[in-house]
């Protein structure tokens, strides 16, 4: 456990959803070996992981993308529509690029390739737990090239034609949550009160048809330079 996570903070609680048990099972090990981390439930299809989810009320549930009966992106839409404090961690091989844009938009928090690695995915968690996203480099590029070509450019950034502009406090909040910052942060940062930052960024996703604060990093990261 890294000195961030105190030992006064309860555990993370885990699911994991996995259809192939050698995967599943292990990423269960690993994560059982954490002391801020426990696996509470294990899911070998979409269903099910629905249902441990509302069961159970996990901090995280690992979910892959590809499943029998319900696929992720079903699941992860139901589970982030019925349970806003659970944070859903995508986990991918990558080869279906338009099913990894959809998981954004169904609202899942962070995305990793099956191919990372021990420390990366552990990270991954803590950060969940911190109010933070995360993105593998590759995920991220997938997901920006869907939103050129689904998009067009504006000065304001990668918006639909009928977006409207961003004030100059909306764009500086929206740059603070393409940094990882959550609204706490944010209000610290611009001596505003939390509930007025959450209005900001409620109107910000109205503006820019956006689901989730991923989806308004991206596009963000679309602004800057290659």
């Amino acid at each position: 456990m890294t000195s961030e996570e105190g030992t006064n903070q309860p555990a993370i609680r885990i699911v994991i959803a996995e259809d192939q048990s050698l995967v599943r099972r292990g990423a269960a090990i690993l994560l059982s070996t954490q002391a801020d981390m426990e696996v509470v439930g294990q899911a070998r299809n979409g269903i099910e992981a629905v249902e441990l989810a509302q069961l159970l009320h996990p901090d995280v549930v690992l979910m892959d993308l590809h499943m029998p009966l319900k696929g992720g992106v079903a699941a992860t839409r139901e589970i982030t529509r019925d349970l806003p404090n659970t944070q859903i961690l995508v986990l991918t091989t990558l080869h279906d690029d338009e099913t990894v844009f959809e998981a954004v938009r169904a609202g899942a928090h962070a995305y990793l390739l099956k191919d990372a690695d021990e420390n990366e995915l552990l990270e991954t968690i803590r950060a969940l737990r911190r109010g933070e996203s995360r993105l593998s480099p590759q995920i991220a590029r997938k997901v920006m090239d869907q939103f050129r070509r689904l998009a067009p450019m504006t000065s304001a950034g990668p918006l639909r034609a009928d977006s409207e502009p961003l004030s100059a406090k909306e764009e500086k909040i929206l740059q603070l949550i393409s940094e990882g910052m959550i609204n706490r942060q944010i209000a610290n940062a611009m001596f505003l009160a939390e509930g007025t930052v959450k209005n900001y960024v409620s109107r910000i996703m109205e503006k820019l048809h956006a689901n989730t604060r991923t989806e308004l990093a991206l596009l963000v990261g679309q602004k800057r330079p290659e």
